[in-house]
């Protein structure tokens, strides 16, 4: 874990952004507005993501069943699609990992169920960040898009992205709008901590997996509190993810973008990391 400094940062994106990151019009406006938030000392953070080793002591110590069937990333030669498939799960997720690779094909409530368990296991209070911690921790003092800077040939420093590895492997567009400019080395998923860390010393915030947070869905940013505590009003039936993964474009893999899904729904590009409360 990794403590976080007291600091008041701006949530949100500023004007310009998505246009210059070709965010699509319809999903434009989704983080804003921007607004002033203060995160209290005290709180801790994983310095990475799950791993799957960590999920299956968690599976093995308490005989939980996460379901068979998980969204994935699929390349029908011509576009982008993300497709339910049945029989895929956290052990299978479609591709090869080791223990130490962040654990997929995780819903919320099973990231919950995780948080549950080592609680009661330490006796300390772990849970997901909510929206605002979780983009105070990824931003760490940064205001850009991204806490390297906007310089697209840079992120393979610092994440694992969809990059020209993913492009060449899967035979996949490599215009910009498509593919970071460089070479990370893995078309999947990556051990956590193998890239560069951010100024907090943390790894994986940007890429490798999207990351689940406590939030329920809201439409955009109107009503954030300024003490960024958890949302539990909106939908939340869904709930908030952050970060972008291997597989997403390079307009999601922003420290302000916001993105969604279904509290049941697992996904092979999505995990989490916790926060451990003061």
């Amino acid at each position: 874990m990794v403590m976080l400094p007291r600091g008041t940062f701006t949530m949100g994106v500023p004007a310009g952004e998505e246009e210059r990151e070709t965010v699509p019009v319809d999903v434009r406006g989704r983080s804003s507005p921007q607004t002033r938030v203060t995160i209290a000392p005290g709180l801790a953070m994983a310095a990475r993501p799950v791993t799957r080793g960590e999920f299956a002591a968690f599976v093995a110590a308490t005989g939980y069943a996460p379901g068979s069937s998980c969204w994935a990333f699929s390349n029908n030669g011509s576009s982008y699609e993300y497709l339910e498939r049945a029989g895929l799960n956290w052990r299978d997720p479609g591709f090869s990992q080791a223990d130490n690779h962040p654990v997929v094909c995780v819903s919320w409530e099973d990231a919950n169920a995780y948080a549950e368990w080592l609680s009661r296991r330490t006796g300390h209070v772990y849970r997901l960040p909510s929206e605002a911690e979780w983009e105070y921790a990824a931003r760490a003092g940064t205001t850009g898009a991204r806490f390297w800077g906007d310089a697209n040939s840079q992120a393979c420093q610092f994440a694992n992205v969809a990059d020209l590895t993913l492009a060449s492997a899967l035979n996949l567009d490599r215009r910009p709008q498509f593919s970071f400019r460089c070479n990370d080395g893995f078309v999947y998923t990556a051990p956590v901590g193998s890239f560069r860390p951010n100024p907090f010393g943390l790894y994986d915030m940007l890429g490798n997996v999207w990351q689940w947070t406590m939030d329920c869905l809201n439409p955009d940013l109107s009503g954030q509190s300024s003490d960024g505590a958890t949302r539990t009003t909106g939908d939340c039936a869904t709930r908030m993810m952050r970060g972008g993964s291997w597989s997403h474009l390079p307009w999601y893999v922003r420290a302000g973008n916001r993105a969604r899904g279904h509290a049941t729904d697992r996904f092979n590009f999505a995990g989490f990391r916790l926060v451990r409360e003061r």
